[in-house]
């Protein structure tokens, strides 16, 4: 059978992203260089701001003396931001869900990022799977929300990652170098210390699935590549790139063993307190 040049160079290239890495425990030095990032999001839960406050605030809790040398944000519905910042203080961020990109105008239902600044927002994510599969946003309307964010003074996480059948035909690595490329369009080496990186396998949100430590760790190896090539190694190695999609108490501390896994983007377990404390306390 005859490859084209064209199918041939894909092939290899989304191969890379799974080829083996080099693997061994996250040494104190890398641990140092980025510190690490551990990340709720909650999507559209809880369904009060009673049950809001009592989750964060048993969340906030388990940030201990003890607890790792960590940053640790929950992303929140934003009806929830100003109350939740309220009951947690200064252990923890409480970032928003999304932004519109747009500052102002007849864009009815938007947030703009001068509107989450005012009340003190930080952070926001950008490109979670399901804002791109179920709300239609693309890679044009991605990097509007990041660029928008760095202007803001603000930080953002962009996410990115394969479906399942994405995934099944070894396409990880090209997806996520064109969301990469895509998503960071415009941004400059000199603001990238406000941006982390999300990495999502589709497939695994949601689902229980976890990519093995090794897989992700691939992924994560590959996706800093990129970024050196986009930017320069200083820059590719300052960037936190978290592993998102069904991280559970059980799943974390190996996950977190690995060099370039410089954190967790958490769903479903984010809203059982006793399980993110675990997540917040990881070991390695």
């Amino acid at each position: 059978m005859k490859l084209s040049v064209a199918t041939l160079f894909c092939t290899l290239a989304t191969a890379a992203a799974f080829a083996p890495a080099p693997m061994g425990v996250r040494s104190a030095s890398q641990l140092d260089a980025r510190k690490p990032f551990i990340t709720g999001n909650w999507k559209l839960n809880p369904q009060t701001k009673e049950e809001a406050l009592t989750l964060a605030s048993e969340i906030a809790a388990s940030v201990t003396a003890d607890s790792p040398d960590a940053e640790v944000a929950l992303f929140v519905p934003y009806v929830f931001i100003e109350a939740a910042m309220g009951v947690v203080g200064d252990k923890l961020m409480i970032g928003a869900e999304g932004v519109c990109p747009e500052i102002n105008g007849a864009f009815t239902g938007a947030v703009s990022t001068s509107m989450l600044d005012s009340v003190g927002v930080k952070w926001a994510l950008a490109g979670h799977s399901e804002r791109r599969v179920i709300f239609g946003e693309n890679d044009e309307y991605i990097n509007g929300q990041c660029l928008k964010l760095i202007e803001q003074g603000m930080s953002v996480m962009l996410c990115i990652g394969e479906s399942e059948s994405e995934y099944d035909a070894n396409l990880a690595g090209a997806v996520c170098a064109v969301q990469l490329k895509k998503g960071l369009a415009g941004i400059s080496k000199e603001d990238m210390g406000r941006v982390a990186i999300a990495y999502e396998p589709v497939w695994a949100i949601g689902t229980g699935k976890v990519a093995t430590p090794e897989v992700a760790q691939s992924v994560h190896a590959n996706c800093r590549a990129i970024l050196s090539e986009m930017y320069d190694q200083e820059t590719a190695d300052g960037v936190r790139i978290l592993y998102g999609g069904s991280v559970t108490p059980e799943s974390v501390d190996s996950l977190m063993k690995m060099p370039d896994i410089d954190g967790a983007l958490v769903g479903g377990a984010s809203l059982d307190s006793t399980k993110f404390a675990r997540i917040i306390n990881f070991q390695v």
